[in-house]
C-alpha cells in the first residue's frame, strides 16, 4: 500500500485567555491547544496535533494566533471557521482557515510577531477590565516610557528581559516597532519583532512602567538592556494585559 495522503492546514485563532492555563496543552489544567485539538479531531474524525506560532501564558489573549496541523481528512480550509463554531466555546474563535504546503510550520516559519499590552490608568479598579488590562492607580510619564522603548529598536541581546529559568536559547532578537500610544486614560504598547523570549514582553512592560513612575530613567532602562542581567529587574507586568495580535510569514 502507498503512503496515505495528508492535508496541511493553517488557522488564525482569536481567544480570551482568562479561563485557560495558557495556549499549550496542560497535564494539570486546560490549555487552548487542547480545546482546539478536541474540536478539530471531532470534526475531521482524526487525531490532530497542533503546532502554534507562540505559547501564550495563562491569562494572555490573542487576536492573531496561528496554528498549523496535518490531517488525513480533506476539508475545505476556508469553511473550517464556520464548521468549528458549534464545537468550540465562545471564548475561542477560528478567524480564518487556509490550505498550506505540507512543509509549513506555524512556529518555525514565522518571521515576525506583533504583541500589544494594554494599561488603564484608574484611581479605582474597574471590575469589567480585571481580565483585559493592567490597572494602575498612578499617572505615568508616557513620554519617558517612549524614550526608554526607543532603545529597544534594532538587534540586541535581551537576556535581561528573559524569564528566569527559561530555556537556554539564543537571547538575540531584532525589534522593529516599540510604540506607546495614549488615548485618555488608556495606554497601549505595540511591539513587533522577529521573535520574543519567554515572558519577554511582560518583563519589558513591567520595567517600562518603572520608567513611567519615575523610579528609573530612560537611560537606566538602556543600561539594564546592556547589562544582560535578569536579576536586575523586578516582576513582569501581569498577564491579562497582553495580546498576541499578528504573526507574519
Amino acid at each position: 500500500m502507498g503512503k496515505q495522503a495528508m492535508f496541511s492546514y493553517k488557522l488564525t485563532v482569536a481567544y480570551d485567555g482568562t479561563n485557560y492555563n495558557g495556549f499549550q496543552r496542560q497535564k494539570n489544567g486546560v490549555g487552548v491547544q487542547q480545546v482546539l485539538e478536541k474540536a478539530l479531531s471531532t470534526l475531521l474524525q482524526d487525531t490532530i496535533d497542533l503546532q502554534a506560532a507562540g505559547r501564550t501564558d495563562a491569562g494572555v489573549h490573542a487576536q492573531g494566533q496561528v496554528v498549523s496541523f496535518t490531517s488525513k481528512t480533506k476539508f475545505p480550509a476556508e469553511k473550517l471557521p464556520l464548521a468549528l463554531d458549534h464545537l468550540l466555546p465562545t471564548d475561542i474563535v477560528v478567524v480564518k482557515g487556509e490550505s498550506v504546503n505540507e512543509a509549513f510550520h506555524a512556529r518555525y516559519d514565522a518571521v515576525q510577531k506583533t504583541y500589544q499590552y494594554k494599561i488603564k490608568l484608574t484611581a479605582r479598579p474597574d471590575p469589567c477590565l480585571q481580565h483585559y488590562a493592567w490597572q494602575i492607580s498612578s499617572d505615568l510619564a508616557v513620554e519617558k516610557m517612549q524614550q526608554a522603548a526607543d532603545y529597544l529598536l534594532g538587534t540586541h541581546d535581551f537576556s535581561t528581559f528573559r524569564n528566569s529559568g527559561a530555556a537556554n536559547k539564543n537571547p538575540v532578537r531584532t525589534i522593529s516597532q516599540a510604540k506607546w500610544r495614549q488615548k485618555g486614560k488608556e495606554l497601549t504598547f505595540t511591539v513587533t519583532g522577529d521573535g520574543f523570549l519567554y515572558r519577554m514582553v511582560r518583563n519589558l512592560v513591567g520595567t517600562l512602567v518603572k520608567v513611567g513612575e519615575g523610579k528609573i530613567t530612560p537611560q537606566d532602562f538602556a543600561r539594564l538592556l546592556e547589562e544582560k542581567d535578569r536579576d536586575a529587574i523586578e516582576m513582569p507586568a501581569p498577564a491579562q494585559g497582553l495580546y498576541l495580535m499578528k504573526v507574519k510569514y
